[in-house]
C-alpha cells in the first residue's frame, strides 16, 4: 500500500492515528475539512469537504487505500448528518471506485447497534439497531461499503468502534474501550489482509466486560494488546453518577436516552 489517505485527520481519533501510522505507511496523505493546527512540515494535507464530490475526488487521486474517519462524529441535526455522513460517505466510496482504490477501512460505530441491551452479547450478525441519526449514518456506511465491495471489487473493512482513548474512564467504557494501537492493528487487517472482500468487526481491545463477540476479528488475525480490566478498580472506585434508565440499559448509552420518547418497558422486551 504505497499511498494511504486518512480522512478525518483533524479529529480526536485522527490525531492519535497520525502519530502511529507514518511508521507503517510513510506515504500517508491527510484530509479534513480544516487543516489540523499542529500539522507538521512533513505531513501531506489536502483540505476536502466530503459533501463536495470534486473535492473528494482530488483527495483520493493516486491513493491505494483509504482509512475513512471523516464526517460528523457525534449526534447532530439531520441536515448535518445527511451532508457529512451520508452524502459524504457516498462521495468517498464513489470517488474511490473511479480512482481505482483497492481498499477502504470504514470507521463505523457501536451506535449502529446501540439499542441492543447491555445484558446481551451480540456478534456481527446481530440486527442493526441504530440509536441516533448518527448511528443510522454508520449503518448506511456499512451497507454502502458492502455494495462497493461486492459490486465494484473494493476490499472493505467496517470497524464498529467503541471508544478510543488512553484508558477506559467509566463503567460503560470498560466494555467498549479501544486502545489506539489496537485500532491500528485492525486498520492493518483492512488494508493488508489478502483476499479481503467485505467484513464487519468490532473495534475494541481485550475487554473482559465486553458486550460484543469479536471472534471474527480474531479469525482475521487480530490480537489486541490493551486490557480494559487493568483500569476496572480505578473506574469503579470513582462512583460516577448513573444516567437515565434508558441510557443505562442499552449498549449505546446516552445516545439511546437522548430524545427518547418511546415505551421503555416495551422495547426492553424486544
Amino acid at each position: 500500500m504505497p499511498r494511504i489517505l486518512l480522512t478525518g485527520a483533524a479529529g480526536g481519533v485522527g490525531a492519535r492515528l497520525r502519530k502511529l501510522l507514518p511508521a507503517i505507511y510513510p506515504d500517508l496523505v491527510l484530509s479534513d475539512l480544516v487543516k489540523p493546527d499542529d500539522l507538521a512540515p512533513g505531513e501531506k494535507f489536502i483540505a476536502a469537504d466530503l459533501s463536495d464530490f470534486a473535492q473528494v475526488q482530488k483527495a483520493v487521486e493516486g491513493v491505494d487505500g483509504i482509512i475513512h474517519l471523516g464526517g460528523f462524529s457525534v449526534e447532530g441535526p439531520w441536515e448535518t448528518i445527511l451532508n457529512a455522513n451520508i452524502i459524504g460517505c457516498y462521495n468517498l466510496f464513489e470517488a474511490a471506485r473511479l480512482a481505482g482504490v483497492k481498499r477502504v477501512v470504514f470507521a463505523s460505530s457501536n451506535h449502529a447497534v446501540g439499542f441492543h441491551p447491555r445484558g446481551e452479547t451480540i456478534d456481527t450478525h446481530a440486527l442493526v439497531r441504530p440509536d441516533t441519526r448518527y448511528g443510522v449514518s454508520k449503518a448506511f456506511g456499512e451497507a454502502l461499503g458492502s455494495l462497493y465491495a461486492f459490486k465494484h471489487n473494493i476490499g472493505v473493512l467496517s470497524i464498529r468502534i467503541g471508544n478510543v482513548g488512553e484508558k477506559p474512564i467509566d463503567e460503560r467504557r470498560l466494555a467498549i474501550w479501544l486502545k489506539t494501537e489496537d485500532l491500528v492493528s485492525l486498520i492493518r487487517i483492512g488494508l493488508e489482509r489478502e483476499n479481503l472482500v467485505y467484513e464487519v468487526i468490532y473495534g475494541m481491545s481485550d475487554n473482559k466486560r465486553a458486550w460484543w463477540d469479536n471472534s471474527r476479528a480474531k479469525e482475521l488475525g487480530y490480537q489486541p494488546t490493551g486490557v480494559s480490566e487493568d483500569s476496572a478498580v480505578e473506574v469503579l472506585a470513582a462512583k460516577i453518577p448513573k444516567a437515565d434508565p434508558v441510557s443505562e440499559f442499552f449498549q449505546g448509552g446516552t445516545f439511546c436516552g437522548a430524545e427518547f420518547t418511546g415505551d421503555f418497558e416495551a422495547i426492553k422486551k424486544a
